[in-house]
């Protein structure tokens, strides 16, 4: 079957909105014009081609994009100042979370040099289609579309690029074909450096959650993350505690081995709202090394990151994004 003869076989509705299709023996690519329906109309519009592709004998792995005049899509990152802080775990939570609450929610790995994304969202080894020179994002079991240059590299492959090519990477990411999304997570790097600078000056975000454990050197490159965006008008959304208290599976005796409440006293110094804590839990470990993130499903360690969710839409409605 060719592109031609596919998009014969398409039912009127999906037809008339058609803009582009790209079809390979492994997958097919639609764009649709979307412009003037509500979600649930568009929700049946993509629900309806994917159908329409795989009953036409096409590929079963069927990738919509729906194009939308004057989407507004606002952009929150998620960073931290230094690695190991749990941030790329958090922000796939926190995107499935939002996803749960009704959001249209996308996710960028701006960790350009370690990506972990595909991981922790269940699509290693997929590649993202190109669009009329777009990249359109790959999708994730948890209804959360995502880019990642986990997805363009081999895997295990090192990326040893100057600034300005990881730069331009990243503008490919965000630049992409989003479709009806309507809020990118964007899972920042560890530190202050280009990428930071990059995504300040080209992409302007609407906001920054920042990540710490609540030991004092965490907090320390928090502080440096605070104040490199409050340097340049980032609104700060909040500060989230990760890692914070440990429950012994075998015992049931609670310890703190990186410290209580660090990051809730400094959000409390700086005036800053605390968006809440994530216990430092193997389920949670285990559940990402899987692929399977916990917000996903119920439970404590669901409803930690739930409560976070919860306290970022508010954020959002009070900015008057809904």
């Amino acid at each position: 079957m060719d592109e031609t003869e596919l998009k014969s076989k398409l039912p009127e509705p999906v037809a008339q909105r058609l803009q582009s299709l790209r079809l390979t023996d492994a997958s097919a690519t639609l764009v649709l014009d979307a412009a003037g329906l509500g979600r649930a109309e568009a929700a049946a519009l993509e629900d309806l081609a994917r159908q329409a592709v795989i009953d036409a004998g096409g590929p079963q792995e069927v990738r919509v994009a729906l194009m939308a005049n004057k989407v507004h899509r606002r952009i929150i990152v998620v960073a931290s100042g230094k690695g190991g802080v749990g941030k790329s775990t958090l922000t796939t939570n926190l995107a499935v979370a939002l996803a749960r609450l009704g959001h249209k929610v996308g996710l960028v790995d701006a960790d350009i040099y370690g990506p972990s994304q595909p991981r922790l969202l269940a699509n290693e080894g997929q590649r993202p289609e190109a669009v009329d020179k777009k990249l359109v994002p790959v999708p994730s079991p948890y209804g959360v579309p995502v880019l990642s240059m986990g997805h363009l590299a081999k895997p295990g492959q090192a990326i040893a690029w100057r600034g300005p090519m990881a730069g331009n990477a990243l503008g490919q990411l965000i630049d992409a074909e989003w479709g009806p999304v309507d809020t990118l997570l964007v899972d920042m790097p560890p530190g202050t450096g280009d990428i930071q600078l990059t995504m300040m000056q080209k992409f302007r975000p609407d906001g920054v959650v920042v990540v710490s454990t609540p030991q004092d050197l965490a907090l320390i490159d928090a502080m440096r993350a605070i104040d490199l965006f409050g340097q340049v008008d980032v609104p700060i959304i909040g500060l989230v505690e990760n890692m914070a208290g440990y429950l012994c599976p075998h015992c049931g005796k609670g310890s703190d081995p990186f410290g209580q409440g660090g990051a809730e006293q400094a959000a409390a110094q700086k005036g800053l709202p605390f968006l809440g804590r994530v216990p430092l839990a193997l389920e949670i470990r285990e559940a990402s090394d899987a692929g399977v993130p916990p917000a996903a499903g119920d439970g404590p360690q669901a409803e930690s990151f739930a409560a976070i969710a919860h306290r970022l839409a508010q954020w959002l409605a009070a900015q008057g994004h809904g």
